[in-house]
């Protein structure tokens, strides 16, 4: 038995993996924006976390701190998308993903890292709109949405860049702790659409065997097999 602390488990991803972590008989800590979620476990903890918030991410740190808890498995899930329609970069649409996507994301996993056992892994939850190979030049007049969000492809590269720093770092800290991210695919999910081909529990059961094992720290995953930069 683990325990597990996911960020953003009201719906999609984040609740089948809780879900899935729940079913397996580990101990799940999860956050949602209102600390409210419409499911309940006896092995299930849930906090208030809005990452665009600095206080509200100094809150759920001193709570999870106070309780005690070491941490096995991290799952930086929580994300958000303003700008789907958008072809241009609007600079407001910008900074507000960035304060969740990444600069959120980043001081929550600082300030709790230290409740992390030292053969634990941190998992960000990235997408191939971060990989710089798949937004390819040549492609763009073939792929279907070429220009598309880009506030949020730039979120999710700048965190692949997190995800290969903190890996860096720990490594040399020899903390043993690993730190991968991991594209889930495009999944069926408020912000993936109706028509997306994955299922949230599909994507959420690749993600927790990618986290359960012991990847090479540092890397860019998708259905356990390296995914590219």
């Amino acid at each position: 038995m683990k325990i597990i602390l996911i960020t953003g488990i009201s719906r999609g991803i984040g609740k089948a993996l809780a879900e899935k972590y729940l079913a397996e008989g580990h101990i799940v800590i999860g956050t949602s924006i209102n600390g409210k979620i419409d499911f309940e476990h006896e092995n299930l903890t849930v906090y208030k976390l809005d990452l665009s918030k600095p206080r509200s991410i100094l809150k759920c740190i001193k709570k999870i701190i106070k309780s005690g808890i070491k941490i096995d498995i991290m799952h930086n899930n929580a994300g958000a998308l303003f700008d789907d329609e958008e072809t241009h970069v609007i600079v407001d649409k910008l900074q507000r993903t960035l304060m969740v996507n990444l600069i959120g994301t980043i001081d929550f996993t600082e300030q709790i890292i230290k409740t992390i056992r030292d053969d634990g892994h941190i998992v960000n939850t990235s997408s191939s709109a971060g990989s710089l190979t798949e937004t390819d030049m040549k492609d763009a007049l073939t792929s279907h949405f070429p220009f598309h969000y880009p506030a949020y492809k730039i979120s999710k590269a700048a965190i692949n860049m997190y995800t290969r720093t903190l890996a860096m770092r720990l490594e040399h800290e020899k903390t043993g702790v690993t730190v991968s991210s991991v594209h889930p695919g495009w999944v069926k999910t408020d912000m993936g659409g109706n028509d997306a081909p994955v299922l949230p529990s599909e994507a959420a059961a690749d993600i927790y065997k990618l986290a359960l094992s012991k990847p090479e720290t540092g890397q860019f995953w998708f259905k356990g097999q390296k995914y590219p930069w």
